[in-house]
């Protein structure tokens, strides 16, 4: 258990503290997200894929952050109240966080040092995914611009 995912916790969007071993035995996608990027519409597909997989064991995390471009300028809940209204998301997201840098949030520090990505360990932009199997292990990561819908496949694999 030394060093897993499940070690972490992280606030919600409503500011309750949740440890990430609630989502022991899921496949678990996370998601650094901003609600004024490109990427945006992201949101849609991921929201497809948790509808489609949740009763299979999927569930997806997302985690605001204002890192890139000022792209997250709102508080909790103005993202809230955008990622309901805009995209219709129903999974959990947790209060806005940074990703990069001295005060990177604990699970970013560890899932960037289990999955580098292209640029070492550092998130290039919004919307970079990580997959996490059902024991915990981060086994994948997905760039910025993949969209959902191409993490399917990998989700297959992983989903019993």
């Amino acid at each position: 258990m030394e060093n897993s995912f499940y070690q972490f916790k992280a606030n919600s969007l409503q500011g309750k503290e949740i440890t990430m071993d609630a989502y022991k035995g899921k496949t678990i996608l996370v998601v650094n997200t901003a609600s004024k990027c490109g990427l945006t519409p992201q949101f849609e597909g991921l929201e497809e894929l948790y509808q489609k997989y949740k009763e299979k064991g999927l569930v997806i995390l997302g985690f605001p952050c204002n890192q890139f471009a000022n792209q997250e300028p709102g508080d909790e809940k103005s993202i809230s109240k955008g990622c309901v209204l805009n995209y219709g998301v129903s999974f959990p997201m947790f209060s806005k966080i940074d990703v990069n840098g001295e005060n990177a949030h604990p699970i970013y520090k560890y899932l960037k040092t289990e999955l580098k990505g292209t640029f070492g360990s550092r998130i290039k932009w919004n919307f970079t995914k990580f997959l996490i199997d059902n024991d915990g292990n981060p086994v994948k990561r997905f760039s910025p611009t993949t969209k959902p819908e191409k993490i399917e496949k990998y989700l297959a694999k992983n989903i019993q």
